[in-house]
């Protein structure tokens, strides 16, 4: 396993335990479709939030929370709905939110930020 996806499954695990502690179930991870990808798909009190998870080491690549542009953004939007198409039971509530983690240089959580509805469809 590459360092990168090591840096991943850490930040998908804090982020997974984040969101339980928080209530949410979590419904799916590492959702894929040709359109794209949703880490973490999780739901509570009727909305199903599809949550991108970003992870830094540093700040060489800029913070977690920039992680996001234009291209990921519709891909991310193209994955969600696909899931929901695959899954017409869930509640009509829908959001993309994103969590930011950024570690410091020896793998310490320097901060967690979840964003509500972080990208919407433009």
């Amino acid at each position: 396993m590459t360092p990168r996806r090591q840096l991943g499954d850490f930040g998908e695990r804090v982020a997974r335990a984040h969101l339980e502690a928080k209530g949410y179930r979590i419904l799916a991870t590492r959702f894929r479709v040709r359109e794209g990808e949703v880490d973490i798909v999780a739901e509570r009190d009727g909305v199903v939030a599809f949550v991108e998870v970003k992870t830094r080491r540093g700040d060489a690549m800029g913070s977690a929370l920039e992680a996001i542009d234009r291209r990921k953004a519709q891909r991310l939007l193209l994955a969600a709905e696909a899931f929901a198409q695959q899954h017409p039971e869930l509640p009509p509530g829908r959001r993309i939110d994103l969590i930011a983690i950024d570690l410091d240089e020896t793998g310490r959580v320097l901060s967690l930020q979840h964003i509500e509805s972080a990208v919407e469809e433009s």
